[in-house]
C-alpha cells in the first residue's frame, strides 16, 4: 500500500478550507492519477538510491519499541524534519510505500538535497527522488489564496476541497468542474491548480 504523506502535518482531504492533502502524520487521499498542473502524477523517479546506513542509526522518533521504529519511518521522518528545515526552498513533499519500503521524495532539482537524503536513508529502505516545479511554501500560499474566501464562488460553483499535493500542485474539490477550473485558472493562473468534483462533506454525528 502506498500511503501519500507531505512535509507539513494536516488531516487528508477534509470539510476545511485548506485540507493539505497528503499529511506526515495523518494518511490522505491522493488527489488524482493524471494531471495537467505542473507535475505528471505518476512520472518515473528521476534518481533512485538506497540506503547505505546501518539500521538504528537516524533518531527514533516514536517511543521504543513502537510499530513506527522502523527503517523506513525513521528514514521518511529525518527526510522531513531536514527538507523542511534546510532546504524549504526546493522541497515539495514526500510520500511513503509500504509495500516497497521506499520514500518519495519530490522536490525542484537540487544535487545538494539528493546527497543529503541518499546519504541518511537506512539500509533496506529506498528513497526515490522526482522532479517538481514548485516548492512547498509557495503551493501552501497558493492554496491559502484560493481558500481565502469559501463563499466567494457562490452561485457560480461551490468549493468543497483545497489541499496542497506532494508531487507538486493545489487540489481544488468542487461541485462542477467544468463552471469553476476556466474561473479558478483565469484567477490563480494555469499552472499548479487541479480541479476535479468533490462530494459534499458531511458533518460526522456520534
Amino acid at each position: 500500500m502506498k500511503d501519500r504523506t507531505s512535509g507539513r502535518a494536516t488531516a487528508g482531504a477534509a470539510v476545511m478550507a485548506v485540507a493539505l492533502l497528503c499529511a506526515l502524520q495523518g494518511s490522505s487521499a491522493s488527489a488524482g492519477a493524471d494531471t495537467d498542473a505542473g507535475t505528471d502524477a505518476d512520472s518515473a523517479p528521476e534518481q533512485v538510491c538506497v540506503g547505505t546506513q546501518p539500521m538504528g542509526s537516524l533518531p527514533r522518533f516514536s517511543p521504543r519499541g513502537s510499530t513506527d521504529d522502523n527503517p523506513l519511518f525513521r528514514t521518511l521522518m529525518y527526510i522531513d524534519k531536514t527538507a523542511d528545515a534546510r532546504y524549504s526552498a526546493v522541497f515539495t513533499g514526500l510520500s511513503v510505500d509500504e509495500e516497497h519500503q521506499a520514500v518519495d521524495v519530490y522536490r525542484m532539482p537540487s544535487a545538494v538535497l539528493d546527497a543529503e537524503v541518499c546519504g541518511a536513508a537506512e539500509k533496506g529502505v529506498t528513497v526515490r527522488l522526482h522532479d517538481a516545479d514548485a516548492n512547498r511554501k509557495d503551493l501552501d500560499a497558493l492554496a491559502g489564496r484560493i481558500s481565502a474566501d469559501m463563499h466567494r464562488w457562490d452561485g457560480t460553483f461551490s468549493l468543497r476541497q483545497v489541499g496542497v499535493d506532494e508531487r507538486g500542485f493545489v487540489f481544488v474539490g468542487v461541485d462542477d468542474p467544468t463552471k469553476a477550473e476556466p474561473v479558478l485558472k483565469e484567477i490563480f493562473g494555469e499552472h499548479h491548480i487541479k480541479v476535479e468534483h468533490a462530494e459534499q462533506a458531511e458533518a460526522f454525528t456520534g
